[in-house]
């Protein structure tokens, strides 16, 4: 009997890659979706085909989407900079990439249906994130509602698309456990919005995960130019 399948929103930090441990661990068979849509750097992306290397991923699909022409965030436009982190804002910062995750689960929903997976893996998170409104419950509930009538298989063959947020209700330092517990390879990830030789250590993406490592009590592997938390 040949295995479920699922599709992995990968970008190559943190969440995604403990999401991938999560549906690794559930025995599905693992389709990695990433997106090089003209981000900054590419050094996540090298870390989304080590992570998919990891795993012995026969295909890990690589889509090319120019999102740097619609521009609007620090992480498309090299005239707007990475400001220092602010975690306990409650504003949604500059680093926001417009409609991203809409953009990303529409394509990872598509390529769901061809190859036939059932389950669509993305690490949206509402705890401790930087207040983007596409990581909310309220966005992936609506998105589900219109995954169901959105292809031929959910509208017409009646087949189901479940689009599933493990860390939708974690902590950093809950995600932190999870994919160490579950053996990811976080050695590899990299979540800095900068994009150096090593990760910046005061971007928003730093401290938080910075944050979640200290508070979990594991040592993170990625190198970084200060590791002070603020």
């Amino acid at each position: 009997m040949s295995k479920e399948k699922a599709v992995i929103l990968l970008s190559g930090g943190l969440d995604s890659c403990t999401c991938m441990a999560v549906a690794q661990s559930k025995g599905y068979e693992l389709y990695p979706i990433s997106f090089n849509y003209h981000q900054r750097h590419s050094i996540e992306m090298e870390g989304a085909k080590q992570i998919a290397s990891f795993y012995g991923i026969k295909r890990h699909l690589i889509i090319e989407t120019n999102m740097d022409s619609i521009g609007g965030s620090a992480l498309t436009d090299e005239s707007i900079d990475v400001p220092d982190g602010n975690v306990e804002r409650d504003d949604v910062p500059i680093t926001y990439v417009p409609a991203r995750n809409l953009i990303f689960l529409s394509y990872a929903l598509g390529y769901a249906e061809v190859v036939g997976a059932s389950h669509v893996y993305i690490g949206v998170n509402s705890v401790d994130y930087s207040g983007y409104p596409d990581c909310r419950p309220e966005f992936i509930q609506r998105f589900q509602a219109l995954a169901d009538c959105a292809t031929t298989a959910t509208a017409v063959e009646g087949k189901k698309i479940t689009i599933e947020t493990p860390l939708q209700d974690l902590s950093k330092k809950d995600i932190v456990l999870l994919g160490t517990n579950l053996g990811a390879p976080l050695q590899f990830t990299h979540s800095c919005y900068k994009g150096g030789d090593k990760a910046c250590g005061v971007c928003d993406s730093c401290q938080l995960r910075l944050r979640g490592f200290a508070e979990a009590g594991i040592e993170d592997p990625v190198d970084y130019v200060t590791r002070e938390l603020r």
